[in-house]
């Protein structure tokens, strides 16, 4: 597992990761696809909740997700046979001691890894090792720090800088998306190419107000209120009071924004 995970590895945590993934796939992969006899590595696959839309998006390609999890790989085997995906071997791997050989990869493909790892930089030289010379990588990751809501409210975004202080104190960062170019360029990647992708939610959007605004943003803060209490950084009526602004602006006058950042570069 990820030591710097902060979000756990509960059941909670496997439907909002599903969740999320289902309800961010057009925004996230519609441009997302490898040719027929790629060779894709898929590295930090987790629970699998990425892994459905990446096969299904790139069919006649040859797809390895790894993830250094043997518990999260179990479940990403149970949801790839549930979802009829045959084109994906699964493997227990760490990034950082990869066990492939110098290009043994067309493509590679990271979502969600880079803010839970204290050397970012270092796992993006590791992957470029093992990726062809002219393959390329695409790597997805959010920012919390672009979170802005209408009724604006001060107790949730003390509730989500929680968060973010939680993942800097496991030595991950919440708010690396909009540091993916210099962190690939100091990778040694080329034509590096990072494109936002903002989460705009109204209530004329009722699916991204249920599938993002409660069930993957204001989930997912919700789910660190003992950490954040225990380590003291909030008091549990803020914290509360924080949670229920949140939904709040899944309301009919409510209104939500959040931005991620998808990077493409060449090795």
């Amino acid at each position: 597992m990820i030591e710097g995970y902060v979000h756990g590895y509960d059941h909670r945590e496997r439907n909002r990761l599903q969740d999320q993934a289902s309800t961010l796939a057009e925004l996230l992969h519609a441009d997302t696809a490898y040719p027929g006899g790629s060779r894709v590595l898929e590295a930090g696959c987790g629970v699998g909740a990425q892994t459905v839309t990446l096969a299904r998006k790139s069919p006649e390609a040859s797809i390895l997700s790894m993830d250094i999890s043997l518990t999260s790989l179990m479940e990403a085997g149970e949801m790839l046979r549930s979802a009829g995906v045959n084109n994906v071997r699964l493997l227990q791997a760490d990034i950082f001691q990869l066990p492939f050989a110098p290009d043994s990869f067309d493509h590679i493909f990271v979502c969600f890894v880079l803010e839970h790892l204290p050397q970012p930089v270092e796992a993006l030289v590791r992957l470029k090792g093992v990726l062809r010379q002219g393959g390329t990588i695409t790597v997805i990751e959010g920012d919390h720090g672009s979170a802005y809501f209408h009724p604006d409210s001060e107790a949730a975004r003390r509730a989500i800088q929680c968060q973010v202080e939680l993942q800097r104190l496991s030595a991950g960062n919440a708010m690396i998306g909009r540091q993916l170019y210099p962190l690939l360029c100091g990778a040694g990647f080329q034509s590096v190419r990072v494109s936002p992708r903002m989460v705009y939610v109204d209530s004329s959007k009722p699916a991204l107000v249920d599938g993002f605004t409660r069930k993957t943003f204001t989930a997912m803060i919700e789910g660190v209120r003992e950490p954040a209490i225990t380590a003291g950084l909030i008091g549990p009526e803020l914290f509360e009071q924080g949670i229920r602004d949140l939904y709040r602006t899944a309301e009919s006058d409510g209104v939500f924004c959040y931005t991620f950042f998808k990077a493409v570069a060449r090795n």
